[in-house]
């Protein structure tokens, strides 16, 4: 039996617009009729080196990228509230370095390099992001647009959700991918062409390496292409993160792990058959996506059924789906749409503290145009961090240990941390370490420590 009726009618007094809507109700007729958004090796091959172009050999491109770079402006999107690290509020309002948030970090790189800003807010994140920007209060504003909301669906009968006590959760952002649907009916895309604006990076706003490159958006406008990938090589790390692919039909597409079959999940996890994956940054030509658009056209992204329960917390809650996308599936529905492997300095996310605690160390630093980028003076490559997840998951407890301040790892090349460990200032960390403290009680490491080898705590 279908509920699609009644779907219709709550998201109607949620005053949603009726593209979206429409577009629940395409990726609803899926859920009922049993589809899983699933998509098969037999239907894909993996991308050359030999079809990708590489971002480190695009120097050529900076001058065309400079002409058009007043026709550019960054989308970022902001509508995560990081509570896999324990956050409440906007994952953007989190100090990164030197007590500076992402936020603010965005503001200042977009400053310098004199580009338009716009962020994609969540209805979690869209109040305490404004005044936070009132706060900074920024020369040149950035501009708002607001990420819809789907409702959830019930497993058990395919159902609205209903959770009288907190009816918020019977709603859940559509993922990244709904990204065009809100440009477009925010009046964001039409204001941005009429103003003479093209071409758009989108990026996520825990990543700051991934800034408005010159040779990029050269390469990218030269060659008129209407949507742009950028892609690393997967490493060990990277075996979740969605991968590149040429489908049946000769147009790019892109995989999750979600839309994975578990039959095809050692094909999907080998990093020397399926190289490239998504880092979520993505260059869009806006009149292509107008084109793509206009007159309230559905985006028909691949469907990803994620099963959750009603209350995240809750893990009694009823059983419920969650219909997303992913932004970086639009790769399939442009015709000429490429890809471009970026390298690690544009792919810096913080997922986790362990990220960050590479971030806030020496590793980094802010260049002088204010982006936070690899220390140059690091001859190691990317830091392997890991920590205990049992006291360094959640920020405040990370914010705790390392209150002594960030121990200096710009001569570490792992580290691992096992144990409680707390962290007093000037520690310096070098080589490979793991510290390890079996004990049931905190241990601390004391003011100017130099570690370089295992230590036992």
């Amino acid at each position: 039996m279908t509920h699609l009726s009644a779907f219709m009618e709550k998201m109607r007094r949620a005053k949603l617009p009726p593209v979206v809507l429409e577009t629940f109700a395409y990726y609803y007729d899926q859920v009922i009729s049993g589809a899983t958004g699933m998509i098969s090796d037999h239907e894909i091959r993996p991308v050359p080196g030999t079809e990708i172009a590489d971002a480190a050999a695009l120097d050529r491109y900076t001058p065309a990228g400079r002409a058009v770079l007043g026709q550019a402006v960054q989308i970022v999107l902001n509508g995560g509230l990081g509570t896999s690290m324990g956050l409440t509020g906007p994952k953007s309002l989190l100090q990164v370095k030197d007590s500076k948030t992402f936020l603010q970090i965005i503001i200042e790189q977009a400053a310098n390099a004199n580009v338009g800003l716009a962020f994609m807010n969540s209805f979690n994140t869209d109040a305490q992001t404004r005044a936070a920007v009132r706060a900074l209060a920024p020369q040149t504003p950035p501009r708002f647009f607001l990420q819809h909301k789907f409702p959830k669906i019930l497993r058990d009968d395919f159902s609205p959700a209903r959770w009288p006590e907190d009816p918020e959760l019977e709603w859940n952002p559509p993922g990244h991918g709904e990204i065009y649907t809100a440009l477009a009916t925010s009046g964001l895309l039409a204001d941005l062409l009429s103003e003479g604006l093209r071409y758009a990076l989108i990026v996520n706003c825990d990543n700051l390496g991934a800034t408005l490159d010159p040779a990029l958006l050269g390469y990218f406008s030269s060659h008129g292409f209407p949507f742009m990938m950028e892609v690393a090589q997967r490493t060990p790390t990277d075996m979740k993160g969605g991968h590149l692919a040429r489908h049946a039909n000769g147009r790019l597409i892109l995989r999750e792990i979600a839309q994975c079959p578990e039959t095809d999940l050692a094909a999907f996890q080998d990093i020397g058959y399926y190289r490239y994956f998504n880092v979520n940054s993505l260059w869009i030509d806006l009149q292509a996506l107008f084109a793509l658009v206009r007159d309230g056209r559905v985006i028909q992204l691949p469907m990803i059924l994620n099963p959750k329960t009603l209350d995240p917390r809750n893990a009694r809650s009823p059983a419920v789906y969650q219909v997303e996308t992913a932004m970086g599936a639009a790769i399939s529905l442009f015709e000429g749409a490429t890809a471009v492997a970026v390298p690690d300095a544009r792919f810096q996310p913080v997922k986790k503290c362990a990220d960050l605690l590479a971030r806030r160390s020496d590793c980094f630093i802010f260049n002088a145009n204010g982006s936070l980028v690899p220390n140059p003076a690091r001859r190691l490559g990317r830091i392997q961090v890991d920590l205990d997840p049992a006291f360094y998951t959640l920020i405040d407890d990370f914010e705790q240990r390392f209150a002594g301040g960030i121990p200096s790892l710009i001569a570490c090349e792992a580290l691992a941390i096992e144990g409680d460990v707390y962290f007093e200032s000037g520690v310096v960390i070098r080589g490979r370490v793991r510290i390890h403290n079996p004990a049931p009680t905190p241990a601390v490491i004391p003011a100017a420590s130099v570690i370089e080898s295992d230590l036992t705590l």
